[in-house]
């Protein structure tokens, strides 16, 4: 046995006390009435004896009273078989969102990892590292644990990396679910190596648990009053099969569909709606699942925007694209005359036609090549004058398409037909419907033709290219081979000359805003508006604050041309609608869900714990808390060693007892004393 405080043994001088008070006892004369003193030496030889042992019995049970309480305050203990060299305990709790499955003694798993985390706080400097790295009382330490809520931005493991600073050489003790798909090996390479680690798992009952894993609509271009698809992923992250488990679809507070999913343990289903877009205004969708206990992902938040015009410039002598975009409500159509160019609407459009214009100053040039840059599309339609062919060929090197070949065809070109082209193609997507129909192809002369670096998508039956898309910058250059002249094609006339022009104004339509995030991720790319006049960049970017109810969120915010990179703030732990506003003004709303990750409830158990650590990490241990904790602390008294002041405090409060009995019943012996003097 050792002694964890020593110096309390000086408490042992206190059993002076009750000996001194014994001592004076025994010098008090006694009063002792008689009336036959034949009888008085048989009395008081029976009185004196039975008073002595009774004293004498007294002062061992106050001397052990004192001895006892001493030993208390000197916090004795065995020594451990394999002694640790620890100064402290720190505890890492899993506060995820997994940690809500039920746990039939505490109710909930993070309520059960917070009440043996506090069966920890004896006789140990304590830290809660979700509290930070301070050193904390019995008390404080107490009342965090008790403040401990799960939250999406929970302390996840395999992100953790304990050093140091959380005080060295102490033990550290993990209490979580250990999830498959969040814990890892190389979470316990990022533990510290010097350090005792205490892996404790703490595991539910298994259970169904349906989330929507990922929501997806048919098309970018979500028109007000016309079916949109939305194509929802259900699946099941629990280890029991889930049966018939309601889904419910709302788009603001009404709702639009309802449905129910069956789906085994690891499987997912996938599941259409069709809903419609009543106006133009941003839509705020919810999914809810009915499934219990698990209901942290019950609900999950998505935005559709109806699509935002189209902005189509085309530049040249005469607007041949006019047919097709200026009676669709989805382009907002502009021309320019080539000595007239309107530089402000090509700095805000998505797509650029260039038709047959003879002269490219430099100007124009640069002002096509920014398109690209930022992500737009230009569509060139060549000339068939022979002066503009070295204007043409540096812009094309500028753009990255490399060297062009020129033909000379005479007055009389020979016209030669497009192939027709594979519907399965990506860029021909629902343009010729479910069944294939007769299509009279286009005739055309080329004037140019280029080396395969592009991707075709028309071609002549000789297999020569016709219209080919080229990657340049963050955009996309479509080049036509033939102008559109009815000399050298009847292109404009045919019925692919308008599903083809809408695909390449379609595709230079980029949506940033995804219907949904997660609070997880590191930041949020958007693209806002420009002011008027300054059409290089978002007008004040900056000032941007997320809005939910009455919480109010700063982000850090980086420009990158007209795009707003917004940095989520760490405090950020709620999910839902989020507003993102400038000076009180709504730009836009974002939605935001937890981490997928946590609706996966499959978790290692002790024994694949185990398995994992494995001999080569000695300073880890995996160990089963067991019923109310008997297994942890079977653990704590094997390795911190077996304290013993409980015992030496009972036996303090039983001398006690047994003095009070003592005195209590004692007093017989005056009573035979009496009894014998009046016989």
């Amino acid at each position: 046995m050792q002694l964890l405080y020593p110096w309390f043994l000086l408490g042992l001088l206190a059993t002076a006390i009750p000996v001194v008070i014994h001592l004076l006892q025994l010098r008090r004369p006694q009063r002792v009435l008689f009336t036959n003193t034949e009888i008085i030496r048989r009395v008081e030889l029976v009185t004196t004896r039975y008073r002595k042992v009774q004293q004498l019995l007294v002062l061992l049970a106050r001397v052990a009273t004192v001895v006892a309480l001493v030993f208390v305050f000197c916090q004795p203990f065995i020594e451990a078989k394999e002694i640790r060299d620890t100064t402290g305990i720190d505890v890492l709790i899993d506060n995820s969102f997994s940690m809500q499955a039920s746990d039939v003694t505490y109710g909930s798993l993070m309520r059960r990892a917070i009440g043996e985390a506090r069966k920890l706080s004896e006789g140990s400097q304590l830290r809660l590292i979700n509290a930070g790295s301070n050193s904390l009382s019995k008390a404080v330490y107490n009342d965090k644990l008790d403040k401990l809520r799960p939250t999406a931005k929970g302390v996840f493991i395999d992100n953790y990396v304990i050093d140091d600073r959380y005080g060295k050489g102490n033990s550290l003790y993990v209490f979580s679910d250990f999830q498959k798909n969040v814990f890892s090996a190389d979470a316990l390479n990022k533990l510290a190596a010097g350090k005792e680690v205490v892996l404790v798992p703490v595991q539910g009952q298994p259970i169904g648990n349906i989330y929507v894993d990922s929501l997806w609509v048919d098309d970018a271009f979500l028109r007000v009053r016309t079916n949109v698809g939305i194509h929802m992923r259900l699946r099941n992250g629990g280890s029991v099969a889930a049966v018939d488990c309601p889904v419910k679809v709302f788009l603001g507070k009404r709702q639009v569909a309802a449905f129910r999913v069956t789906a085994e343990p690891g499987r997912a289903v996938t599941s259409v709606v069709q809903v419609q877009l009543e106006d133009e205004r941003l839509a705020l969708g919810r999914v809810v699942t009915e499934d219990v206990p698990m209901t942290f992902d019950n609900t999950f938040y998505f935005t559709l925007q109806p699509a935002a015009a189209i902005r189509v410039l085309e530049i040249g002598a005469e607007p041949v694209s006019q047919q097709a975009y200026a009676n669709e409500p989805l382009f907002k159509y502009s021309f320019s005359k080539v000595k007239n160019v309107d530089y402000s609407a090509m700095r805000q459009a998505n797509t650029v036609v260039l038709n047959e214009v003879n002269t490219l100053d430099t100007g124009l040039k640069d002002g096509l090549r920014a398109v690209v840059k930022r992500g737009g599309s230009v569509v060139v339609i060549p000339t068939a004058a022979r002066t503009a062919r070295a204007t043409y060929q540096q812009f094309f090197r500028e753009l990255g398409i490399g060297t062009v070949e020129w033909e000379d065809l005479g007055a009389t070109p020979e016209l030669r037909e497009v192939a027709m082209p594979n519907a399965r193609e990506p860029f021909f997507r629902d343009v010729f419907g479910a069944q294939a129909r007769a299509v009279t192809m286009p005739r055309v002369a080329p004037v140019l033709r280029w080396s395969r670096t592009g991707t075709d998508i028309l071609r002549l039956r000789d297999g020569e290219s016709y219209l080919a898309n080229f990657v340049s910058g963050a955009g996309q250059v479509y080049v036509f081979s033939a102008p559109f002249t009815k000399e050298y094609s009847d292109f404009t006339t045919q019925a692919l000359f308008v599903p083809v022009m809408y695909r390449m104004a379609m595709l230079s339509f980029k949506n940033e805003q995804l219907p949904a995030y997660r609070l997880t991720q590191d930041a949020v790319n958007l693209q806002l508006p420009a002011s008027a006049g300054n059409t290089s960049g978002p007008a004040d970017a900056s000032n941007l604050k997320l809005v939910k109810d009455s919480l109010t969120l700063i982000p850090g915010q980086r420009v990158v041309g007209q795009e707003m990179r917004l940095e989520l703030p760490q405090e950020m732990n709620e999910v839902g609608f989020y507003q993102v506003q400038r000076l009180g003004k709504v730009l836009t709303t974002l939605a935001f869900n937890q981490d997928k990750r946590e609706s996966e409830l499959a978790a290692y158990s002790v024994d694949d714990l185990r398995q994992m650590v494995g001999p080569n990490r000695p300073n880890v241990r995996v160990v089963e808390a067991g019923n109310a904790g008997v297994g942890l602390a079977k653990f704590r008294q094997e390795r911190m060693g077996t304290p013993l002041w409980r015992y030496f405090l009972a036996l303090a409060l039983l001398t006690l007892l047994a003095e009070a009995l003592l005195v209590r019943f004692g007093r017989r012996g005056t009573g035979t004393k009496r009894v014998v003097g009046v016989a």
